[in-house]
């Protein structure tokens, strides 16, 4: 059997079958941007990576939801640094590796643990935007199935980058079940905030939630997300720099993730979560012929 092209793992998990599936393609020089999209939408995750220029160093990436593009996103990344150290350095315990999407050079070390790994990116200082007024604020919620009374009390929405941006909105623990994505145009409303992608936080507990902007998928296990999560805690003092902050995800979709963040002394955002490997295979389509058919 010819080497392996593509590894499913799961990211953010803590087995087997739990946390955020993902695939990952090896050797996609020349793949035209069209096939990795029909992979991804073929494969039905909620993203999918794809590895060019691999190194002992690193790798560039490509990271595809079933819609479009990203600069950026955090499961990908910890996932494909994984499979790595996995086809790259089999034998080592620990490895460092520089990840090179379209938002930027990525910083990640992996460590192998029996037969997982244990993977921390470097998402750099977040980007802290204003604070989002009640009455901006108020078509957003009404989208989401919410209204004022969710929200945590005293605290404000803002927008936070470390990559992707994100409309962090705070919420009681009970609103957190009610929010649902509802009705079109919504990534249109976001850009008017400046955000990207809509994140509900319940900052008593620290679980969170994210969608794809039509609502259709939940994910289970945001990685881009974790980062400025963790800096909406620490921006309002309800979490402390240095101190492993731990973020649940993935309840309401069925499969609980865990994302651990610790800001470092440089106010650096580290990101860390376990990899745990599902299945690996080669494709049976050849993507340039694929490519000169679309």
């Amino acid at each position: 059997m010819p080497s392996p092209t593509l590894f499913h793992v799961d990211v953010f998990a803590t087995g087997p079958l739990t946390g955020n599936g993902l695939t990952v393609f090896l050797n996609t020089e020349r793949w035209p941007a069209s096939v990795m999209q029909r992979l991804t939408q073929e494969t039905k995750q909620f993203e999918s990576i794809f590895l060019s220029s691999i190194s002992a160093m690193g790798a560039k990436a490509r990271i595809f939801t079933v819609e479009e593009e990203l600069p950026f996103a955090g499961h990908p990344v910890l996932g494909a640094a994984a499979v790595l150290h996995r086809t790259q350095a089999p034998v080592k315990k620990f490895c460092s590796w520089v990840i090179s999407v379209p938002h930027g050079e990525l910083a990640v070390t992996t460590t192998k643990v029996g037969t997982h790994y244990v993977c921390e990116m470097n998402q750099g200082k977040p980007v802290v935007g204003t604070l989002i007024s009640s009455r901006a604020l108020a078509p957003i919620l009404s989208r989401l199935g919410l209204d004022e009374r969710d929200l945590a009390s005293g605290l404000d929405a803002q927008v936070i980058s470390t990559g992707l941006p994100y409309l962090i909105v705070p919420l009681s623990p009970a609103a957190l079940g009610r929010a649902k994505i509802r009705g079109t145009d919504f990534e249109s409303q976001l850009e008017t905030l400046g955000a990207k992608f809509p994140l509900v936080l319940a900052v008593d507990g620290r679980e969170m939630r994210t969608w794809d902007n039509l609502g259709l998928v939940e994910d289970v296990a945001t990685g881009s997300a974790a980062g400025p999560a963790a800096a909406y805690l620490l921006a309002r003092g309800l979490a402390e720099a240095g101190v492993p902050i731990e973020i649940a995800q993935g309840r309401f979709a069925g499969r609980p993730s865990k994302l651990t963040v610790v800001q470092d002394g440089d106010g650096n955002l580290l990101v860390r979560g376990e990899v745990w490997p599902v299945s690996h295979g080669t494709l049976d389509v050849d993507p340039l012929v694929i490519g000169n058919d679309a």
